[in-house]
C-alpha cells in the first residue's frame, strides 16, 4: 500500500536584497539579450529547495496567458521554449515536488520585454536532455558509431584529422614513459609556488598519458596500447583522493586527475573487468563529489558567481566526469544538470553580450579553453549547442582587440605569459569561435598567433595546461575549415561595454605599422584577477610595447603580485597623495572600487575615450571627489591625455608611465627609445603648477627573491604640487625609429587646441598652444 505524501506546510518566501558579489534578480526591466530570457533570483534559506516559475503577459497571471515551469532545482533557470515579442511579468515560489504544488507565497512581480529577432537559445529540461543522450561508452567526444567511422577514414587517409601529428607527438611518447608516481605533499604542507606548478604539470601529463593512449588504442583497436592506457589508469586510481591531489590541497591538480580518470573510465570501460571498473568509478566519484560539494555547497556559485576557480571547475572537471558517470548515480546526474544549466543561464559572470572578460585575455584564455572542452562534450552527448548564446558568438572579439599579434606587455590583468608573445592557446580558442561563427578574422588571428608562437608548445603555460594536437584532432573532426581574412576593414575602436574596456587597433595586419591602445575603467573593480588599473592605458606601436603593464606574474599572491602587479603603482595611471586605487583582499570593497567608461566614440579626426575612476580611488582615499581621464587619440597617431582630479583637501598627484628600458627625462618631458619605436611625452599644462620628474628603476619594496634573474624595468613618476583640483594635459607621440618626421593638427571638443610640429627625433622641436580659457 502506497503511503500518501504529507500535507505540505506553507513556507515564507524571503527575497533578500542582492549584494555587489551576488547574482541579481533577472530579468528585471532590462531588455533580455536572448530568447528565452535567463531567470535568476536569490535562493531560499534551504539550498535544497525547488521552485516554480510563472511567466505571463498579464499581471493577473490568467491561465490562458501564463506559462508555468515547475520543479526547478535551483535559483536559476532557462526555459525550454521561446516567447513571442511583447511585455511579460514573472514570479516564482517554492515548490513541493512530492505534492506538485507551490508551498510559499509568490514573489513580487518583475517584468521584461521581448523585442526584435533575439537569438533563440532555449534549453531542454533535464528529462528531455537525458532521453536524447547516447548512453553507450565512449561518450566523451566520439560514440561507438563515430569510432568505427573514424577507424574506416584512417584506412583511406592515414592523416585524417591530423592523426599523424597526434600519434607521433601526443601518443607515442607515453607508450615508453614510466608511469608518474603520486605527487608528494609540500614540505610541512606549506604551499611552494614552484612545487605547486610542478604538481599540476605532473597531473597534466597524467591526462596526456591516459586520455591519448585510451583514445588512440580504442580507435586503432590496438590491444597493446589499450593495455598501457589501462595500466596508467589503474595506477592513478590508486592515488589518495584526500591527499596532495585533492581539491582541498591543490585544485589545479585535482581537476586534472578527475579529467584523466573520466577519459580513461569512459574510453576503456569495455576493457576493464568489473573489479577494475568499480575501483576507477569509486575513485572518480569520490573526487568528483569533493569538487561538486565545494562548488554547490561551499562556494555556492549560484549565489556568489565571482569565484574564478569554482566556476572553471564546472568545465575543467565536472562536465567530463559527470558525462562519463551519467546514469550510474543520482548525485552525478544532478551535478551534471547543475553544470549544464549554470553554463546556459548564469555563465559568464565575467562578461556579457559584447564578449568581454573582466579578468583580462589571459584568464579568458584559461576559462574559454575549458569551456570549449565542456561545450563540445555537452554538444556531442546531449545534442544541445551552448555556442549559440550571444556571449559565445562575440567573445572572439575580446582577444582580437585586446591581445593582438606582436604584443607582449600591452594588456591588463594577471598573465603568466607577460613578456612573451600571445600564447598559442589564445589562438586555438579563437579558431574554435571561427569554426562556430564562420568569422574569417578569427581564423586570421589564429594563424597569425600560431606563426608568431611557433616552438612554444612546451612552455609551462602551454604544456602544463593543454595538448594542441588533441585540440586539432577534435576541431578537424567536428568543425569546418574557415578561410582567413586580414582585419583591414574592422572598426578601429571597440568598446566592450560589459567589462569597461576600450581598444583601438590600427593596421593589425602590418607589424611595422600596427598600433594597439587599451584603456580600462571597469565595474568589476579589482576583483579576482583584475587589478587597480581603472583609467589606466597601455600602448603598443610600430613593433614595440611603449607603455607597458609593469612587473612579472611570478605567482598568485606573491610579493610581486600583491604589492606591485595588482597595485596602481605598476600602471600607466595616477596616484593621489601617493596612494592608488583599492586593490586589496576584501572582495566586497574590491568590487566597489570600480570605474566606468563615460564615452567611447570616433570623431572626424580622432578617437575619444573618457573614464571615471572616482570610486576606485575613493575606496582607498575617501576624500577623493573626482577622478576622470580623457583620451584623444588622433588619427595621425598622437595621443593627448587629460586628467581631472578633485579632492576635499589639497593633495599631490603622481603621473606614472612604465617602460622595459631606461628613458630620457627632462624638466617636463620624457622619451623612451626602444629597438623599433619610441615615445615622446610632454606635460603641456597643469593647473596646479609644473611637475617634478624622476625615473625609478626596479621594483621598490618587492621581495628580492621574486625578481631574482628577471630583467628590471623603469618607471616615470611625475609629481605635481598639492592642490584641491588638478587638470593635467599630457601629450604622447609614438613614432617608428625609421620614420621620425611627423606633422599633426588636433582640436578637441572641449576647447583645447594643439598645433604640433615634431621635426626630428633628436632636437625635440615641438610647438603646442594651450588657450588660457582651458
Amino acid at each position: 500500500m502506497t503511503q500518501a505524501a504529507a500535507t505540505p506546510r506553507h513556507l515564507y518566501l524571503d527575497e533578500p536584497r542582492p549584494g555587489n558579489l551576488t547574482i541579481a534578480y533577472a530579468p528585471d526591466a532590462e531588455a533580455p539579450l536572448e530568447n528565452p530570457p535567463r531567470f535568476s533570483w536569490l535562493p531560499a534559506l534551504d539550498d535544497a529547495a525547488h521552485y516554480v516559475l510563472q511567466v505571463s503577459s498579464s499581471d493577473a497571471f490568467l491561465p490562458e496567458t501564463t506559462k508555468t515551469f515547475a520543479d526547478i532545482g535551483w535559483n536559476f533557470f532557462t526555459p525550454d521554449e521561446t516567447f513571442e515579442p511583447g511585455h511579460y511579468h514573472w514570479r516564482y515560489a517554492i515548490w513541493d515536488s512530492a505534492n506538485n504544488t507551490a508551498v510559499s507565497d509568490w514573489s513580487k512581480l518583475r517584468g521584461f520585454e521581448i523585442v526584435g529577432d533575439l537569438p533563440q537559445t532555449s534549453l531542454p529540461r533535464s528529462a528531455a536532455r537525458f532521453a536524447a543522450a547516447d548512453m553507450r561508452h565512449p561518450r566523451l567526444w566520439l560514440n561507438p558509431d563515430e569510432i568505427t567511422a573514424f577507424r574506416g577514414a584512417l584506412q583511406t587517409d592515414p592523416d585524417h584529422c591530423s592523426w599523424q601529428a597526434f600519434m607521433t607527438e601526443s601518443v607515442q611518447p607515453w607508450t615508453t614513459h614510466a608511469i608518474i608516481a603520486e605527487p608528494k605533499p609540500y614540505p610541512d604542507n606549506v604551499r611552494v609556488a614552484q612545487l605547486w606548478r610542478q604538481m599540476y604539470i605532473d597531473c597534466q601529463e597524467v591526462i596526456y598519458a591516459i586520455r591519448h593512449l585510451s583514445v588512440a588504442g580504442v580507435i586503432l583497436d590496438d590491444a597493446e596500447m589499450i593495455e598501457k592506457g589501462r595500466n596508467w589508469l589503474l595506477s592513478v586510481s590508486g592515488w589518495d583522493p584526500k591527499g596532495p591531489t585533492s581539491r582541498a590541497y591543490n585544485d589545479e591538480a585535482a581537476f586534472r586527475v578527475i579529467s584523466a580518470l573520466a577519459w580513461g573510465y569512459d574510453w576503456l570501460y569495455h576493457h576493464l573487468d568489473e573489479t577494475e571498473r568499480n575501483l576507477v568509478r569509486d575513485r572518480l566519484l569520490q573526487r568528483t563529489r569533493e569538487v561538486a560539494d565545494h562548488v554547490m555547497a561551499r562556494a555556492r556559485i549560484h549565489v556568489f558567481p565571482y569565484d574564478s576557480h569554482a566556476v572553471r571547475s564546472l568545465s575543467a572537471a565536472l562536465t567530463a566526469a559527470c558525462i562519463a558517470l551519467a546514469g550510474e548515480d543520482d548525485d552525478v546526474d544532478r551535478w551534471l544538470d547543475y553544470t549544464v544549466e549554470f553554463l546556459f543561464t548564469l555563465y559568464s559572470p565575467w562578461g556579457s553580450a559584447d564578449g568581454g572578460w573582466a579578468e583580462g585575455p589571459h584568464y579568458w584564455m584559461t576559462g574559454m579553453a575549458y569551456l570549449i572542452d565542456a561545450a563540445n562534450l555537452i554538444k556531442k552527448f546531449f545534442k544541445i549547442d551552448l555556442y549559440q548564446r550571444p556571449f559565445f558568438q562575440k567573445t572572439g572579439d575580446f582577444p582580437l582587440y585586446t591581445k593582438a599579434p606582436g604584443t607582449r606587455r600591452a594588456c591588463f590583468g594577471d598573465d603568466s605569459t607577460l613578456g612573451d608573445l600571445p600564447s598559442l592557446k589564445v589562438g586555438y580558442n579563437v579558431r574554435q569561435f571561427a569554426g562556430v561563427t564562420g568569422n574569417p578574422y578569427y581564423q586570421w588571428y589564429f594563424e597569425a598567433l600560431k606563426a608568431d608562437a611557433a616552438g612554444t608548445s612546451h612552455e609551462f603555460y602551454n604544456y602544463g595546461w593543454w595538448d594542441l594536437n588533441f585540440d586539432d584532432l577534435i576541431y578537424f573532426h567536428d568543425f569546418p575549415k574557415i578561410e582567413p581574412k586580414e582585419p583591414v576593414d574592422l572598426p578601429q575602436l571597440k568598446w566592450f561595454k560589459d567589462v569597461g574596456w576600450v581598444a583601438i587597433q590600427k593596421y593589425m595586419d602590418d607589424p611595422d605599422r600596427h598600433i594597439q591602445f587599451l584603456f580600462k575603467s571597469s565595474a568589476f573593480g579589482s576583483l579576482s584577477h583584475s587589478h587597480g588599473d581603472h583609467n589606466a592605458f597601455l600602448l603598443h606601436a610600430f613593433g614595440e610595447d611603449l607603455a607597458i603593464q609593469s612587473g612579472y606574474y611570478v605567482a598568485f599572491n606573491s610579493s610581486m603580485h600583491r604589492e606591485w602587479r595588482r597595485q596602481t603603482v605598476s600602471k600607466n595611471a595616477i596616484l593621489i597623495g601617493g596612494i592608488g586605487e583599492y586593490a586589496g583582499t576584501d572582495k566586497a570593497i574590491a568590487k566597489k572600487a570600480s570605474g566606468r567608461i563615460i564615452a567611447a566614440r570616433e570623431a572626424a579626426d580622432h578617437h575619444f575615450i573618457s573614464g571615471d575612476a572616482t570610486a576606485a580611488y575613493q575606496a582607498a582615499t575617501p576624500d577623493v571627489l573626482r577622478v576622470e581621464r580623457d583620451i584623444y587619440f588622433s588619427h595621425h597617431d598622437f595621443i593627448v591625455v587629460v586628467d581631472r582630479v578633485e579632492c576635499a583637501q589639497p593633495k599631490t598627484l603622481q603621473w606614472l608611465y612604465h617602460t622595459v628600458s631606461p628613458m630620457e627625462v627632462g624638466s617636463n618631458t620624457f622619451r623612451f627609445t626602444g629597438e623599433k619605436a619610441g615615445l615622446y611625452g610632454q606635460f603641456v599644462f597643469s593647473a596646479a603648477g609644473a611637475p617634478s620628474l624622476a625615473m625609478i628603476e626596479g621594483f621598490p619594496g618587492i621581495d628580492a627573491e621574486d625578481v631574482a634573474g628577471l630583467k628590471t624595468q623603469y618607471h616615470l613618476r611625475a609629481e605635481f604640487p598639492a592642490a584641491k583640483k588638478h587638470t593635467i594635459v599630457t601629450l604622447m607621440v609614438p613614432y617608428a625609429l625609421k620614420d621620425p618626421r611627423r606633422i599633426f593638427h588636433f582640436i578637441d571638443d572641449q576647447g583645447f587646441s594643439a598645433d604640433l610640429y615634431f621635426t626630428d627625433v633628436d632636437d625635440n622641436k615641438l610647438r603646442i598652444v594651450v588657450p588660457k580659457s582651458f
